[in-house]
């Protein structure tokens, strides 16, 4: 697959786009190449690499927003923003070095989403060059702008097949002033020991940072005891966060842990690994968490549940082998049957087994408007132009 030339701006991302389309060539998107083996198997010419497009644009801490090139690494507005006591609250599963752009290109999130949302609630606007090589903006750089069509929603979770994102304006947060994880020993089977959190959760006057429960083998992976365990993050003012520690305590046997636990957790995909995302009613979680980190620590795999969203994350080992992918097929099949599905790393022979996201006439003619001629990241979504 030949490279183009990375282009430095909007403007030779379009004109880039423009060739391809002039010569059929279809492009592979690529930022920080941190994500590449998420999604749908990419079969392109060429690969377009916009790793240049990095660097902030503008920052205005008092608005508390933040304008980036699509290329800027989480690691560089991470220290930007801590400068000023502000953070970007979105800290998806994953490294780091992965990109703005990629992030709200995946529409990816990760335990914070709990008390912050989604992508899709932190971006205020965008640039973007569509797969006709037109360049258009959307929202605006200010918290109130909401005027027009919500082109920048509609780009988030897109993955890059409607158009190339090149620039964003996010939303930022204020840092708190205390920030602290526990670590709860959660008593009983795994139903019972979920169900338990959930309820404490519904109840508590406290609303955490992030609450995320991790299966023993989770827990083990991340250098905690193994065994079931429930992290909680604390933030606001010491005598918020004091408070809300004790009423943690109700739980179970809780004891700090250090910050670091949560980038371990981002971090704890092995290469090549299966991950998979299930989702249920809040009434149901606690059945689903049971049957599914039965089914995946069976496997050697491990789980973690984003409580508040009532998501279970399923982590697979990496399969090698003919043997071990159709032993993997059986396994998805199994979870499939246990809640909603949503795939992020899957071998590619096993892709054909899952349902395309294009499959009804609304995002088809979406996609068929903004690239005509299916040049950009042709496949990924299972779809074709």
């Amino acid at each position: 697959m030949s490279t183009v030339a990375p282009p430095l701006d909007a403007l030779a991302v379009a004109a880039a786009i423009r060739d391809a389309n002039a010569t059929r060539t279809s492009l592979r998107l690529v930022g920080g190449g941190t994500w590449l083996d998420a999604g749908r198997p990419v079969h392109a010419g060429a690969t377009l690499d916009l790793s240049s497009l990095r660097g902030v644009v503008q920052y205005e801490p008092g608005d508390f927003t933040l304008t980036a090139r699509a290329g800027t690494t989480l690691a560089e507005i991470a220290g930007v923003t801590g400068r000023a006591g502000q953070w970007l609250t979105l800290q998806p599963h994953g490294s780091l070095d992965g990109t703005i752009g990629a992030t709200i290109a995946t529409a990816s999130w990760g335990p914070l989403a709990s008390a912050y949302g989604t992508p899709r609630d932190h971006l205020l606007g965008c640039e973007v060059v569509t797969g006709s090589g037109e360049t258009v903006r959307a929202g605006g750089r200010v918290v109130k702008n909401v005027a027009g069509f919500d082109l920048s929603r509609l780009m988030t979770g897109a993955w890059g097949t409607l158009g190339v994102i090149t620039e964003v304006t996010v939303r930022l947060r204020a840092r708190p002033e205390a920030d602290r994880t526990f670590a709860v020993a959660l008593e009983g089977p795994d139903e019972r020991a979920c169900d338990d959190a959930m309820r404490w959760l519904r109840a508590t006057p406290y609303r955490p940072l992030a609450a995320e429960l991790c299966s023993a083998a989770m827990s083990d992976r991340i250098g905690l005891e193994r065994r079931t365990l429930l992290l909680v993050r604390l933030g606001g003012n010491e005598e918020l966060v004091r408070s809300a520690e004790r009423a943690v305590a109700e739980l179970g046997t809780t004891a700090g842990v250090d910050a670091a636990v949560w980038d371990r957790l981002r971090e704890s995909e092995p290469p090549g690994a299966t991950v998979v995302r299930l989702g249920s009613l809040p009434t149901e979680l606690g059945a689903l968490w049971a049957r599914v980190t039965r089914i995946v620590g069976a496997r050697g795999g491990a789980s973690h549940a984003t409580l508040t969203r009532g998501v279970v994350r399923c982590i697979l080992p990496a399969a090698p082998t003919s043997e071990s992918i159709e032993e993997l097929r059986g396994i998805m099949k199994e979870l499939h049957a246990r809640g909603s599905r949503i795939v992020e790393r899957l071998p590619d022979a096993l892709w054909a087994d899952v349902p395309s996201t294009f499959s009804d006439p609304l995002s088809r003619d979406v996609y068929r408007t903004f690239d005509p001629n299916g040049v950009l990241n042709p496949g990924i979504l299972g779809h074709s132009a």
